[in-house]
């Protein structure tokens, strides 16, 4: 009887696996996938050691557009870290799903269209916060400073290798 019962959820438990794994990668709060980017809504946040007002302040963000990944969620809060990999729990609020992306490496060229050989459009800078547009398998369209083009996945923080966009 006991051997059956075991066998039973053994067998359940081989076929839940795969629903739970799916389960885990949606946020608890949104059912957004986890871990997702956004980007900073507000001037300036604050990013706390937990989950609400009453935790003390360990990050001030002051950049407005930055990207930031969550990979935690409590009910108004989100937990986030920045290309360096600080950060804390900053109110939802203060978010947008708006998606920017930072520029990683030293002039950047920013092409016409996908490919190395089209012509350079601009070179951003290490650190530029740019619009994220469309995003094939190695390239993604960014735009700053009046400036629209391609830039190399590799040189870009806030898009994950194998996310494309359309």
């Amino acid at each position: 009887m006991h051997k059956a019962i075991l066998i039973c959820i053994s067998v359940v438990m081989f076929f839940a696996q795969p629903i739970l794994a799916e389960t885990a990668k949606k946020g608890p709060v949104t059912n957004l996938p986890m871990p997702r980017y956004v980007s900073l809504k507000a001037g300036e946040a604050n990013a706390r050691r937990g989950p609400s007002l009453s935790h003390k302040i360990d990050w001030v963000y002051k950049r407005r557009g930055v990207p930031l990944e969550i990979y935690a969620e409590y009910e108004n809060w989100r937990r986030v870290r920045d290309y360096e990999g600080a950060g804390g729990w900053i109110h939802y609020s203060l978010l947008s799903g708006v998606r920017t992306v930072l520029i990683t490496q030293d002039s950047t060229n920013v092409f016409r269209k996908p490919d190395e050989n089209a012509t350079v459009v601009a070179r951003f800078e290490k650190n530029v916060v740019a619009d994220l547009g469309t995003c094939t398998k190695t390239w993604c369209e960014v735009e700053a400073g009046g400036y629209k083009g391609w830039a190399q996945k590799s040189a870009l923080w806030g898009v994950y290798p194998s996310e494309t966009r359309e």
